[in-house]
């Protein structure tokens, strides 16, 4: 039987930070942004957020440098959306984030995701963003990508609600998450939601 992975990384535990608030070095995510950059993706990025679990609940945040401080913009899902800034990365800025809970059960995670959904899709679009997301992922190899390092079998639909998708005229209830097979896709005219999906990310099979 086949393993199922939704592709998303924890990138950075905070679990020996022991004061408030969380501070995490801005170079570490610039990296992974100048990739995305550099790549001129233009359906896919990658987006970081704090994990909810261990009842990890995010306040508020700043980026500041030893002259200056920002506010951090987020989500209600916690996703933080950090600028791609090279003068950041050389002034040392940091990320810093406060938190209602306990800070060392605290993580990042990172995931590869299309930078927006709708509601209907062609064939020739859906087989981009899976293109473009295994263009990203082979970029980043290397430790911890190397456990994600071969082609992903398709794409992960995350819906907020109960929804019927429409897959080249054939309707299909489906509660929560629905996974698109790669061949498939390779094979898709059309497919339409009564909702558009949360997030379209990749998933892998092993």
């Amino acid at each position: 039987m086949k393993k199922s992975l939704l592709f998303s990384l924890v990138m950075f535990s905070c679990a020996t930070v022991n004061a408030e608030p969380i501070s995490l070095e801005y170079q570490s995510f610039y990296q992974r942004l100048k990739q995305v950059n550099k790549g001129n993706y233009q359906l896919v990025e990658v987006a970081f957020s704090v994990s909810k679990a261990n009842g990890c609940k995010l306040i508020d945040g700043t980026i500041s440098t030893e002259k200056e401080s920002f506010p951090l913009t987020f989500t209600k899902d916690q996703r933080i959306f950090l600028p791609y800034d090279a003068q950041l990365k050389s002034d040392r800025a940091l990320i810093n984030l406060n938190v209602d809970g306990d800070a060392k059960s605290c993580a990042i995670a990172m995931q590869v995701r299309s930078k927006n959904t709708k509601q209907a899709y062609d064939g020739a679009e859906l087989l981009q963003i899976q293109t473009e997301m295994n263009t990203l992922l082979s970029m980043m190899q290397g430790f911890p990508m190397r456990y994600f390092a071969s082609e992903i079998a398709g794409l992960n639909l995350e819906f907020d609600a109960d929804v019927v998708i429409t897959l080249d005229g054939k309707k299909i209830p489906v509660s929560g998450t629905y996974r698109l097979d790669k061949e498939v896709i390779e094979r898709l005219n059309s497919i339409e939601f009564s909702q558009a999906p949360k997030v379209i990310s990749p998933w892998t099979a092993k």
